[in-house]
């Protein structure tokens, strides 16, 4: 029997710190929500939980890109809606004013009217959606992935010369210039409509990117929780056991360092 040298209490020592540190580890992953408390823990986990994370941010950037890009096509074609019931008058008034039993007065009535529609027209053209412009001649490329893909959205240009023709210049004040203005608003009303389908389908196309966006963000982040996210009621169950074994470890150890008291007994 010896006294230099407890190794019972070395042993329960060392068991206690084992146990001591598991328990701290169970705690820190209860309380974080999260399995990989420090790299240590799953390097590998870790690594391809940072390049998830990564891949989540940049897909939820490039969702929120598309659906900014969704309200300025539908922006677009509230204004190109209007431009339309614009146009439509202006051939109805252009109609009017080819009538025979018109006097000149009526017509310059009809013109001003005109006039009145056409710039409306022409001050759309200048709108803005966030400071960029809703119609130029410039399309827009739409970033519609985390690695950079884009889509590029057709460019609708009410200065183009199918709306211009319709809105600088035409006179409806006689029968010739009546005339004459129904073709150009005729021709403004085609281009409206290529512009409008064009719109239409930005949006579809859009839509759909968006939805396979939020698909691919939700599996992003299904994968990156079966690596990173702790499963509570197995914790829960190591946290109970790492308790008890520190408990019982305490003990040991105690009774393991009052072990070289019997050497007393030989003593006496």
């Amino acid at each position: 029997m010896i006294i230099n040298t407890n190794v019972s209490a070395q042993v329960g020592a060392t068991n206690l710190a084992k146990s001591t540190s598991m328990l701290q580890q169970s705690l820190a992953r209860l309380s974080s929500g999260s399995k990989i408390v420090s790299p240590a823990d799953d390097p590998a986990g870790l690594a391809e939980s940072i390049t998830l994370s990564a891949d989540i941010k940049r897909t939820g950037a490039a969702n929120a890109n598309v659906t900014n890009a969704i309200s300025f096509a539908q922006t677009q074609d509230g204004f190109l809606q209007k431009v339309g019931d614009a146009l439509n008058r202006m051939s109805e008034l252009s109609i009017d004013a080819q009538d025979a039993t018109k006097s000149s007065s009526d017509r310059a009535d009809y013109q001003a009217e005109f006039s009145t529609l056409a710039a409306y027209i022409t001050n759309s053209g200048g709108k803005d959606f966030n400071g960029v412009s809703l119609f130029s001649a410039t399309a827009l490329s739409v970033t519609t992935d985390g690695n950079g893909g884009t889509f590029t959205m057709a460019a609708i240009n009410l200065t183009a010369t199918a709306y211009t023709g319709a809105t600088t210049g035409t006179d409806i004040s006689t029968t010739a210039g009546a005339a004459t203005a129904l073709t150009a608003v005729e021709a403004a009303i085609s281009q409206l409509s290529t512009d409008r389908a064009s719109v239409g389908a930005s949006v579809q196309r859009l839509t759909f990117t968006s939805d396979q966006l939020s698909v691919l963000s939700n599996n992003l982040s299904a994968a990156n929780s079966q690596i990173t996210d702790v499963d509570v009621a197995q914790e829960s169950t190591q946290f109970a056991k790492y308790q008890i074994l520190v408990s019982a470890g305490t003990s040991m150890l105690a009774q393991a360092n009052q072990s070289p008291q019997s050497v007393l007994k030989l003593l006496q």
